[in-house]
């Protein structure tokens, strides 16, 4: 019995508690994406970049708050930082439509015209971000560090392996969880978020029935800017922050939009679960788990590894591949995609 336990500790520690809180991450940064393609319809390939863009501001304004002596310990003051990214990445997104997207969308472009176009945003962005705070890696978490630690666990316990919850972790949750129920409130129950479910569903009768296209955009920009950031500020929280990773993580987040349905948040949060709990794992070293329930005779001598950790991405692919193959609506039936 104690085996047991101690390889379920093992499993929440390296899979349960970490996909957790990277599903969370992906859940708002394909809900940014599908909310993109579903009002504006295109798909942003900008999007990491601009995770990029918003942690960037929260971490320089976390430095000057830290400089004044500002703190909310135990949490972390990137949390207290986080409108002011949130702003700035707004301001650049409507700028950014202003300067570049409205001209396509007037003119009625092809929708992989402004995918191409977002293609050359992104590069700006990505320049911009190294430019504004370099590419080092940063490490901004300042907040107590563990909620529950190693040491503790056993002591109270008595178990060989000890539990380790993050205060990073435990923040992502509450976090995406307060931001996903205000953006459902608000898509289903203010008239602006109705408005815009109306635009995306009929875009031709929502002009008839006297919606402004252009206030409908700028919410759009607006929201997404808000679910772009939080999700740049919870990865580089849980993790740290380096510009060229959030490129990388263009893939599951699109992975997780599509497996979802693009145009469906319900299925974008599920996307962002199934791409990180998939992730984690196929790459996870399952040995040290089965050393507890398993004799030590029939023990094999690998890793018991699926796929090395330097795969993680390819498995984001391999789901994309085999769901736009068998079912590009989504499991939520979101448009073909």
């Amino acid at each position: 019995m104690e085996g047991t336990l101690n390889a379920l500790v093992v499993l929440a520690n390296y899979v349960v508690i970490p996909a957790t809180a990277y599903g969370a991450q992906l859940a708002l940064g394909a809900l940014g994406v599908t909310l993109v393609f579903g009002i504006l319809r295109f798909s942003n390939f900008a999007h990491g970049d601009s995770m990029a863009f918003g942690a960037a501001v929260t971490i320089l304004t976390v430095w000057a708050l830290q400089a004044a002596g500002v703190s909310i310990y135990p949490l972390p003051t990137a949390l207290l930082a986080l409108p002011v990214g949130i702003a700035a990445t707004a301001v650049l997104m409507i700028l950014t439509d202003r300067a570049v997207y409205r001209f396509y969308r007037r003119q009625k472009a092809n929708p992989i015209i402004l995918v191409i176009v977002s293609i050359g945003v992104m590069f700006i962005m990505n320049g911009l971000v190294r430019f504004v705070i370099g590419t080092e890696d940063i490490r901004f978490d300042d907040g107590a560090r563990f909620i529950v630690d190693v040491r503790g666990f056993k002591a109270a316990t008595g178990l060989a392996e000890g539990l380790a919850i993050r205060s990073a972790q435990v923040t992502t949750l509450v976090t995406a969880v307060a931001f996903v129920a205000a953006l459902f409130w608000f898509l289903n129950r203010t008239r602006t978020g109705k408005s815009m479910r109306a635009f995306s569903d009929n875009e031709d009768l929502a002009l008839l029935s006297g919606i402004d296209p252009e206030r409908v955009v700028a919410v759009t920009w607006i929201i997404t800017a808000a679910l772009a950031t939080t999700a740049g500020v919870l990865y580089g929280l849980d993790k740290s922050f380096w510009p060229t990773t959030y490129f990388q993580l263009l893939l599951p987040i699109f992975a997780a939009a599509v497996v979802g349905g693009l145009g469906s948040p319900l299925g974008a949060i599920a996307g962002g679960f199934l791409v990180a709990f998939s992730e984690v794992a196929v790459t996870y070293a399952f040995r040290r788990a089965a050393g507890h329930v398993m004799p030590e005779a029939w023990m094999p001598e690998g890793l018991v590894q699926l796929l090395s950790t330097d795969y993680k991405f390819a498995v984001s692919f391999m789901i994309l591949v085999v769901v736009l193959l068998f079912r590009p609506t989504g499991l939520f039936r979101g448009t073909a995609s």
